[in-house]
């Protein structure tokens, strides 16, 4: 824990006074566009994970939402602002900001992208969270090369990833269910 608080500290600081990187809503960002695509993925997403819990583990199917909504709004909140914006600062804004130039190819350095970000759930010691975390970071990627919004890109993985814990996912991804 504390390798990886020095070490988003360390991030941070790199982005905003060696990077000069500005924390600020872009003006021109298409809104409908993005909810558009981002709803769409998540009625994929919702209907293919409602799928999976209710085939492999039905007792979970939606349980933390039904059975203890103040910690699944806890939960949410907490994944929200301390997980998914750490995560988007490192593997899209830095990332994107530090080692694009170093890739001719573009799907390649998604792949990269996508592939490091799944190797850091490793820990999770969970082949199904490695194979969610690279779809993921693929479709963040994505959506960060799109928009350079660390704002959007957030809101998306916020999205996405507290559908997996109202489906009934959570316990894989490490809080309780």
């Amino acid at each position: 824990m504390i390798i990886g608080v020095s070490g988003f500290i360390y991030i941070t600081y790199i982005l905003f006074k060696v990077e000069k990187i500005k924390v600020r809503i872009e003006k021109n960002i298409n809104w409908p566009a993005f909810w558009i695509s981002t709803l769409i993925k998540l009625l994929i997403i919702a209907t293919i994970t409602t799928f999976f819990v209710w085939y492999t583990d039905n007792e979970n199917l939606f349980s933390v939402m039904l059975n203890k909504p103040k910690l699944w709004v806890i939960i949410l909140l907490f994944y929200s602002l301390f997980s998914v914006y750490p995560q988007e600062l490192l593997y899209r804004t830095f990332f994107f900001k530090r080692y694009k130039e170093l890739f001719k190819n573009e799907r390649l350095f998604i792949f990269i992208n996508a592939l490091l970000f799944s190797l850091a759930h490793l820990f999770f010691k969970n082949t199904l969270v490695i194979l969610f975390t690279f779809i993921g970071g693929v479709l963040f990627a994505i959506t960060f090369k799109k928009t350079k919004s660390t704002f959007l890109v957030s809101i998306e993985h916020s999205i996405y990833g507290c559908w997996l814990f109202t489906v009934g996912m959570g316990n894989m991804l490490g809080f309780p269910s």
